[in-house]
């Protein structure tokens, strides 16, 4: 029975090739790198999924930047001030 179970769990939780194709429009259209190519150019998902991955890192790097240039800032000024307590709120 939790043989059954497993192999229709499974099953539910793959996705059509339209669902596929889909999300990987979607990605197109969030990735500035793909997006600003022309229509007309065919993208594979492997190159769209590569992109993704590459896309998340540098956002990642950038937060990881403005958090730092926030500690620094905070470092700078009164600890009791008013530019102290909104840089709290954006490290938060």
């Amino acid at each position: 029975m939790s043989n059954r179970r497993s192999r229709q769990s499974s099953s539910a939780l793959r996705i059509s090739d339209d669902q596929m194709i889909d999300l990987v429009s979607k990605l197109c259209q969030l990735l500035p790198e793909i997006r600003e190519r022309r229509r007309s150019d065919k993208v594979s998902a492997s190159k769209v999924l590569q992109e993704t991955c590459n896309y998340i890192r540098k956002l990642h790097r950038e937060v990881d930047n403005l958090s730092d240039r926030l500690s620094q800032l905070l470092d700078a000024v009164d600890e009791d001030s008013h530019e102290a307590s909104v840089i709290r709120s954006l490290l938060m």
